[in-house]
């Protein structure tokens, strides 16, 4: 299926490209998200009349993305969690659980699609976790597992 990017995406194209991607993907992320149009004559030429617009807006987001980036690049987070003896935690660290914990100590609210996870987070110790905060721009935080103190 043929589809007019309206924005930067990472791995897959520029503003105004036009792409082929299976329909899925097309109907339920793309058009869905207000990321593609459909590549019909019309889409295709109102697309390269707004595309010096659409660029300007791509601009602000990496601005905005590079300001979030220096915020956030290479700081320390902790959770608490319940472990075992053997260091192993009951359930896992999830994105949604990181983007709160930086949104309570940084003020600024990462939705937890953006957050990459190298691998899940099942145990204590250190973990680096990837933040794709722009097509073009990418932050690296350590998220700290601590054993929570368990009160009887």
């Amino acid at each position: 299926m043929k589809i007019i990017l309206l924005e930067n995406i990472r791995k897959i194209g520029s503003i105004g490209e036009v792409i082929d991607v299976k329909r899925g993907f097309a109907r339920n992320y793309l058009i869905a998200n207000k990321k593609g149009l459909y590549a019909s004559k019309e889409n295709i030429a109102q697309v390269e009349k707004i595309k010096s617009e659409l660029s300007k807006k791509d601009q602000e987001r990496k601005k905005i993305a590079k300001g979030t980036s220096e915020k956030i690049n290479g700081k320390k987070y902790s959770i608490k969690k319940l472990s075992t003896e053997n260091k192993e935690l009951y359930g896992s660290v999830k994105p949604t659980e990181i983007s709160k914990i930086i949104l309570e100590k940084e003020k600024l609210e990462i939705k937890p699609s953006l957050i990459q996870l190298e691998k899940e987070i099942k145990s204590l110790g250190v973990f680096k976790v990837k933040i794709n905060l722009h097509s073009d721009i990418q932050s690296e935080i350590l998220i700290e597992v601590l054993p929570a103190e368990i009160t009887q």
